[in-house]
């Protein structure tokens, strides 16, 4: 992977004009990825972008334009949501542990609600009688659960959705109107989404008034073996899973996904300025004017959060192992640990790449750092 002349371009102009950190998104390419999941030829289907990946209002409105609706998993992304022009079942929301008064909140928006338990249904319909509402399943007991890179979806590892013999349970019920799954994150195979969705139209014939499912999301990004989402084979298997389910229930049964890294995580950068250099062992030291608490994933994910960097417009040299660390001193204040990159200066620039998703958004306060700025262009 390699910035792009555009991407340099863009880069550069900015900062020219700024010392602070920014992100900047390339708007055409989240653009683009949206319509990569509007255009799987299945008819009746509705793309909600995940908005834990981001929930910049600027962001939104570009998924907005570009024609797909959003999932949250909280009020306050619903409401954002709301701001930026989406209302009722463009917005799916799923959660857990949802209060009484957090379950009014989302029946009153008008959006599709999926339900975390039993007791979350119980409730529920003690406050609105016989209101249509959707499951999420939990389907470990018929498929081989995979640990993807935030844990266990499914399974008994997993807290979240009713099991087998919850949903079973609740056979013929005509006030359930959906199942939803989430896979996890960051999954590239398509034979794990193939089992997955088939369970998932095995369980939605028990339910005489379904209407839809929602596959959630799961849907990987370039890892460090340069590999991408089989986009084009991905809405392939999906088209003709959805038209069997939908020819064996005698109508038509709505699709719905939830894309979420995938959509902006190569369109966005994060440019830092170099502000100290250190040489230690034969290891070059980089110290930054931005902290892991503004750029999380390299916190949360210190194994295999994968952020490509580079020098903007330093010289070419010989490499030399390198640690980028962070403005404080907490000590784990690394935006990236043992890369390779030639001998850099103080006041250049470095980039890291595919920092669209679950980078700006995930921002702490936790060392006091304000929110770095996003950028579309």
């Amino acid at each position: 992977m390699q910035l792009t002349p555009e991407v340099t371009t863009a880069l550069t102009r900015i900062t020219k004009m700024r010392d602070q950190a920014f992100y900047w998104y390339d708007s055409n390419l989240i653009t683009k990825q949206c319509r990569q999941f509007t255009a799987i030829p299945y008819e009746n289907k509705s793309v909600h972008f995940a908005t834990m990946a981001n929930a910049s209002p600027d962001f939104l409105r570009l998924t907005r334009n570009a024609g797909i609706k959003v999932f949250v998993n909280s009020l306050g992304h619903l409401q954002i949501a709301q701001y930026v022009g989406y209302s009722g079942r463009d917005i799916v929301f799923t959660s857990s542990g949802m209060s009484d008064s957090l379950l009014s909140s989302v029946r009153n928006s008008g959006a599709v609600l999926n339900l975390d338990s039993t007791s979350q249904l119980r409730r529920f319909w003690k406050l609105y009688p016989d209101a249509p509402v959707g499951l999420r399943c939990n389907i470990g007991d018929r498929v081989t659960p995979r640990k993807t890179r935030s844990g266990y979806f499914l399974g008994k590892d997993s807290r979240l959705g009713l099991d087998l013999p919850e949903i079973e349970a609740l056979a013929g019920n005509p006030f359930i109107e959906g199942l939803h799954l989430y896979l996890g994150t960051d999954i590239m195979d398509l034979d794990y989404f193939r089992e997955c969705y088939e369970v998932m139209a095995e369980l939605a014939v028990l339910f005489p008034k379904l209407s839809y499912l929602d596959f959630g999301g799961g849907f990987g990004v370039e890892d460090t073996g340069g590999a991408h989402f089989p986009m084009e084979e991905f809405g392939q298997l999906v088209t003709e899973q959805m038209n069997a389910l939908s020819a064996r229930m005698d109508r038509s049964i709505q699709m719905l996904l939830e894309p979420g890294r995938i959509i902006g995580a190569e369109a966005g950068y994060l440019a830092v300025r170099v502000t100290d250099v250190k040489h230690r062992n034969g290891r070059q030291l980089i110290g930054v004017n931005a902290s892991s608490a503004q750029f999380t994933r390299p916190l949360l994910y210190p194994d295999d959060a994968y952020h490509p960097v580079f020098r903007l417009n330093g010289q070419d040299g010989p490499l030399m192992d390198t640690s980028v660390y962070g403005c404080s001193t907490y000590s784990r204040d690394f935006l990236a640990h043992d890369i390779q990159l030639p001998e850099v200066e103080e006041e250049e620039w470095l980039v890291f790449s595919l920092a669209g998703s679950y980078c700006a958004s995930s921002y702490t306060r936790f060392l006091g750092f304000e929110q770095i700025e996003e950028i579309f262009s």
